[in-house]
């Protein structure tokens, strides 16, 4: 018998005779839950990202246009990408940028390549939703919003709605029903980009955004 033949029936030799049965995550994950407001949530979620290095600021929603303004000013940005087909998109469209010229994304990446990795300064999405107990945001790509706007300009700036912060992973998933409508392309997020060496030594912005701003509205009484 060859050595291949040998293990396979080593193998099929000592394989169970029924499945073991799928584990209950509702019990699993129950000593985790959390019954917290949204302000709570929020603070949990805060506390968490700018551990990792990003930038949170809270405002209500009517003013998040003009924060968002007011940070690229702040930050020098020279041009922003956004997704012009969407809620948020419209709404930067009605607001003055003053020197940052505001660019929605359109065209195929090929043709915007060289401009995305070298005169494009930040990028904007809206995120779907973030996850307290990691610190992690949630951004569904689209064709309107796809994901290169928060991979590859050195600034990224995501809004994100409070009240779509979840406890913990498990509850994004149940909740938003993950299983039946999941995008071919999710990210989690958390904090800018980073990288680490063979000793483990931990550096930001190495590649990608190099720096992560969150802007938070419906968060009223959420502290970091």
């Amino acid at each position: 018998m060859s050595a291949r033949n040998s293990i396979l029936a080593r193998l099929r030799a000592t394989r169970p005779a029924a499945a073991d049965p799928l584990p209950d995550l509702d019990a699993h994950f129950a000593p985790r839950a959390r019954h917290e407001t949204v302000a709570q949530r929020a603070s949990r979620f805060r506390s968490g990202i700018e551990a990792f290095h990003a930038e949170v600021h809270v405002c209500a929603d009517a003013d998040w246009p003009e924060l968002l303004a007011r940070l690229c000013a702040a930050k020098g940005i020279g041009t922003l990408l956004y997704g012009r087909n969407t809620p948020a998109g419209e709404r930067i469209d009605a607001t003055p940028f003053g020197a940052t010229q505001i660019r929605p994304w359109q065209g195929r990446f090929e043709e915007l390549k060289a401009d995305l990795f070298h005169r494009i300064d930040a990028g904007f999405t809206t995120a779907r939703g973030a996850i307290a107990e990691t610190g992690s945001l949630i951004l569904w790509p689209s064709t309107a919003e796809p994901r290169t706007l928060s991979l590859v300009p050195p600034v990224h700036f995501v809004l994100l709605d409070a009240r779509s912060i979840h406890a913990t992973f498990f509850d994004a998933l149940r909740a938003e029903q993950w299983s039946d409508r999941l995008p071919t392309n999710a990210l989690l997020i958390s904090g800018p980009s980073k990288t680490a060496d063979i000793q483990q030594t931990l550096a930001y912005g190495a590649h990608g955004p190099k720096e992560l701003v969150v802007i938070l509205t419906h968060a009223e009484g959420a502290s970091a």
